[in-house]
C-alpha cells in the first residue's frame, strides 16, 4: 500500500500541531498503559493498520500482556480490565463511533461543549452555588 498523501511533507503545520497535542497527551498524567488501550482500541474501529502496529509494538513493549490485547475488541465479554479502562474504552468507543452521525466540525463543537460544561459543572458542585439563583 502506497501513501495517498505524505502529510508530513504537505503541511508540516498541522503535523506539528499534532505533535504537539500528542506530547501533551503523554505528559497528561494519564498512566501509559491506558493510553496505548485507548488508542488501540481507537485504531480498530477507525481501520488504521498503521496505528494499530505502532500501538500494539507500544504496549508489548511497555509490558501489556497479549491475552487484554487479543481481548481487546470484545472487552465487555472479559474480566480482563478494570473498570477505570473499561470506562476509558466505553468512552472512546463512544467519540469515536459518533463520527458517523456529526460533520469533523461538529464533532469537535460538541466536544468542547461538553468539556466546557463539566468545566462548569465541576466549579458549581465544588463551591455549592445555590440552584435558583440564575
Amino acid at each position: 500500500m502506497e501513501n495517498r498523501i505524505d502529510f508530513v511533507k504537505a503541511v508540516p503545520g498541522a503535523y506539528r500541531a499534532m505533535a504537539g497535542l500528542e506530547r501533551y497527551v503523554r505528559e497528561s498524567g494519564v498512566e501509559h498503559s491506558l493510553l496505548e488501550l485507548v488508542k488501540i482500541r481507537s485504531s480498530q474501529i477507525n481501520g488504521c493498520a498503521y496505528c494499530l502496529d505502532m500501538h500494539w509494538k507500544n504496549a508489548r513493549a511497555a509490558g501489556e500482556s497479549e491475552q487484554r490485547l487479543y481481548s481487546l475488541d470484545a472487552w465487555r465479554e472479559t474480566h480482563f480490565y478494570s473498570e477505570r479502562e473499561r470506562a476509558a474504552l466505553a468512552w472512546t468507543e463512544a467519540v469515536t463511533k459518533a463520527r458517523q452521525h456529526f460533520s469533523e466540525e461538529e464533532l469537535v463543537n460538541l466536544t468542547v461543549a461538553i468539556v466546557s460544561i463539566n468545566g462548569w459543572n465541576r466549579l458549581m458542585v465544588s463551591f455549592r452555588t445555590e440552584a435558583g439563583s440564575y
